[in-house]
């Protein structure tokens, strides 16, 4: 992306097309103008996402975009047998951004694309909706509330459980009193996993881009490991279990607490069972601490273990419990108050919102404030996975100031960004 200035502005060309940030105007959305919506990225989480957005009144799915040209022509038949007509077709997510007809996109890809691709998308004028966690390091979260801001654009992460009715009432009758002063917060997340065994360097396969695939990440070869889905388990693309569902767990626990940045990590772990490829932790427990000394702990595992997915939220007056019935769509808490072994009487749960009609919403009345997570939400979020996992492979405890979001260790400040390929740059000045 090549970048000149003058006196007055920053000019940006995106794909050979010039954008300024002057010419991004707030656009007035007629009563029956229906959306454009481009899809970026085109694996397993598509599938659900194309009925999510085509379930949305007035949206339209015009474009997908994959670097795998068989996931991008299956996702396009998708659409087809759904709305009668296929979208284009791109390779290259910089030749649809070029597309002005374009209102908004979906980022779906691997972690490591997620920054560039919104940074590029809010540029383009373009509006997003980023799957989770938002950005691969603290520097690129960053940047992403910067374009988001400077270009006026919505920008929705995908931590969708905010937009779930059960954790939104939980989070309303926490805020009345309803167990004191919420004080710790604990969240089990377990997921297991198969070993992912070890895939040997070959030549890119011929349906593959392979140097798109890499994007920002270091040059290096090609195995089968990474393509499709195991990247989450290599450094280069992925941030571990930690940021592929952590993120979901530990926004929600967050937000249960109504906090922002901890101020010490503490994190410890391992890649357990038979030797594999995997760079990545599949047991991972971590200890989150806030400067009044309140406490945040995540405890992920991918190994055999009894117990369910769930939160316990503690306070000054009593207890929650939340347990998760992913599979079901059921998100039931209880309340014990003092030593009561018996919860109190249940409370009707709030009615889910449209995740993703939510998004349409905000940018059809221009009010990302509307947003039931808005990029700065969902990137401080990911703060906590990625924060994790650099005490993790660092193997020692950080401090970490919360407004500057630094560390004390010089080691540690190394990790919050990376050396990025050219030209797929995350730039300093967005």
């Amino acid at each position: 992306m090549a970048q000149t200035a003058n006196h007055h502005e920053r000019r940006y060309f995106i794909a050979g097309g010039l954008i300024t940030a002057s010419s991004l105007a707030t656009r007035a959305w007629g009563a029956n103008e229906r959306v454009r919506v481009g899809m970026i990225g085109c694996g397993g989480r598509t599938r659900s996402m194309i009925k999510e957005i085509l379930g949305v009144p007035g949206v339209d799915l015009v474009a997908v975009c994959d670097v795998d040209r068989n996931q991008m022509e299956e996702r396009a038949n998708e659409v087809a047998k759904i709305c009668g007509k296929k979208p284009a077709m791109y390779e290259d997510m910089r030749k649809l951004l070029e597309d002005k007809s374009i209102d908004a996109v979906a980022i779906v890809t691997t972690n490591h694309w997620h920054a560039l691709a919104t940074i590029w998308a809010c540029q383009a004028g373009k509006h997003v909706y980023c799957e989770k966690p938002v950005c691969h390091n603290v520097f690129e979260g960053q940047k992403m509330v910067e374009a988001a801001r400077k270009y006026k654009r919505v920008v929705q992460g995908g931590t969708q459980r905010r937009s779930w009715g059960g954790f939104r009432k939980a989070v309303e009758v926490l805020n009345q009193g309803a167990i004191g002063d919420v004080y710790m917060v604990r969240t089990f997340l377990t997921r297991y996993r198969e070993p992912i065994g070890f895939k040997p360097n070959t030549p890119p396969p011929n349906w593959l881009n392979w140097d798109l695939w890499l994007g920002p990440a270091p040059q290096q070869p090609y195995h089968a490991n990474l393509v499709h889905y195991n990247w989450h388990w290599f450094w280069d693309f992925g941030n571990g279990e930690m940021g592929n569902n952590g993120s979901h767990y530990i926004d929600i626990a967050r937000w249960f607490m109504n906090k922002k940045n901890p101020s010490r990590i503490q994190t410890a772990g391992g890649r357990f069972g038979p030797k594999d490829q995997g760079q990545t932790p599949n047991v991972e427990n971590s200890t989150f601490t806030f400067d009044d000394g309140k406490i945040l702990e995540c405890q992920i595992r991918n190994m055999y273990t009894p117990e369910a997915s769930q939160w316990h939220i503690y306070g000054t007056k009593g207890y929650m419990h939340f347990q998760e019935e992913i599979f079901k769509r059921e998100f039931n808490f209880e309340i014990y108050l003092g030593t009561n072994q018996k919860p109190e009487p249940k409370v009707e749960n709030f009615p889910d919102i449209d995740h993703m009609g939510i998004f349409i919403d905000a940018i059809r009345q221009n009010k990302p404030e509307i947003l039931t997570c808005d990029i700065e939400e969902s990137r401080i979020s990911a703060n906590y996975c990625l924060l994790a996992d650099i005490a993790y492979r660092l193997n020692r405890d950080l401090k970490f100031d919360p407004k500057t979001e630094r560390f004390e260790d010089a080691d540690a400040n190394a990790m919050l960004s990376r050396k990025y390929r050219k030209p797929f740059v995350v730039p300093e000045k967005v």
